[in-house]
């Protein structure tokens, strides 16, 4: 189950410059949010202060009742645990196979039999579509494989708190798309609270619940996914639309006189450089005639939450009864949708093959931390690690 989290009057800066000021909004727990906005704005700098790795100038971030701005480095090191982060790269260990890289986390935080650890490894690669792929090094694995064996690392704790850091980055839009499907069919099953960093429009306005856009140092808007995508605030239409006339620069926000005439421009239904508007009075593609992008529900098959089964059901049509709700219902989305059930809900043809050739994995070795043959304890791939604490919180390694 997930938790709630709530940001209050949070400010960051490095030195003179101000990353973000008096930012606050609240996570609901088990519910997917996305935070959208243009690049440099301190999206990832966000990421890195909820899980306690950036301190704030000042503000609070409240879990579970404890302020993580205010807890000493080993109570910190507790509310990490209820942390999961899928980081842009996958951040994997490139001397390791992915089962090492996997069960790194459980060795490092527990004191789990290695027949536990395995047990937990093989049930997160199975449920991100991995099984077969144990043996692999990431270099010997798609692009798209490497997030999932990322996201699969993040799930091996059970966190309460799942972060994504631009996980579609480096993918093209079919692997986005089995992505997505990953991310909804997880948070329906493990009922995690879900924070998605992205510049993926069309991921945004089908996948979270809520959406927040940090712009010129502040957070412009944030909540339920229908009222953003809606908004007639100009930087948000402007982002979500991806045009140049509006409040956002190239490098930094416009002149107020040069975004008023733009904006004037398209009231008048001329899109300037980019053509003329489409008649609706602001120059921009209206949502509701467009009609709002359904939501993505879990596929089938897929065990659904009391939550999910209540959107699913709207989706179908706004039942005003159904079957019973909660744990012992047992409901799937099999019981709600009935586009038939997919073998390989994640993978595609070329990865398919990629599994097919993967050798046969017989477990690790039964010396030390039981990394592979070949391989050493440590990073190749020039990673770097942030401290977290006793113990150290390798499972928080990676770029910005």
């Amino acid at each position: 189950m997930g938790v709630e989290i709530r940001v209050e009057g949070l400010t960051k800066s490095f030195g003179s410059q101000v990353i973000w000021r008096d930012v606050s909004l609240t996570l609901p727990a088990s519910e997917i949010s996305v935070l959208l906005g243009p690049s440099g704005t301190g999206k990832s700098v966000f990421l890195k202060t909820l899980v306690g790795l950036l301190r704030p100038d000042r503000g609070s971030i409240w879990i579970e009742g404890r302020d993580v701005t205010r807890l000493r480095e080993r109570e910190l090191y507790e509310v990490r645990k209820l942390f999961g982060v899928l980081f842009q790269d996958g951040a994997l260990f490139g001397s390791m196979n992915l089962y090492d890289n996997i069960a790194f986390p459980l060795r490092e935080h527990t004191k789990r039999h290695e027949s536990e650890i395995r047990r937990v490894v093989m049930e997160k690669m199975e449920l991100v579509g991995l099984l077969g792929a144990e043996g692999k090094l990431p270099g010997q694995i798609s692009g798209g494989m490497r997030k999932r064996a990322g996201l699969a690392r993040a799930l091996v704790l059970d966190p309460q708190i799942i972060l994504f850091d631009e996980p579609d980055s480096g993918l093209d839009p079919v692997r986005v798309a089995y992505l997505n499907q990953l991310i909804v069919d997880l948070n329906a099953q493990i009922d995690a609270t879900f924070l998605i960093v992205t510049h993926d429009i069309a991921s945004a306005r089908v996948v979270p619940d809520n959406i927040g856009l940090l712009f010129s140092r502040e957070l412009v808007m944030f909540g339920p996914r229908e009222a953003l995508l809606t908004s007639d605030e100009p930087v948000v239409r402007q982002f979500l639309n991806g045009r140049m006339q509006g409040p956002i620069g190239m490098a930094e926000e416009k002149d107020a006189a040069l975004v008023e005439q733009e904006l004037a421009e398209l009231s008048n239904g001329s899109n300037g450089k980019n053509g003329t508007g489409n008649g609706n009075g602001n120059g921009y593609p209206d949502p509701a005639g467009e009609g709002m992008a359904p939501r993505l529900l879990p596929g089938p098959g897929v065990p659904l939450s009391p939550r999910w089964q209540a959107i699913a059901q709207r989706a179908a049509g706004g039942l005003e009864s159904g079957p019973e709700s909660g744990p012992e219902s047992g409901l799937s989305s099999d019981d709600l949708r009935s586009d038939g059930p997919r073998s390989d809900p994640y993978g595609d043809p070329d990865e398919e093959s990629t599994l097919e050739s993967a050798p046969e994995y017989t477990g690790p070795p039964d010396s030390g931390f039981g990394f592979g043959p070949g391989s050493q304890r440590g990073d190749e791939s020039g990673l770097g690690q942030e401290s977290a604490g006793p113990g150290g919180s390798s499972w928080l390694t990676g770029r910005d």
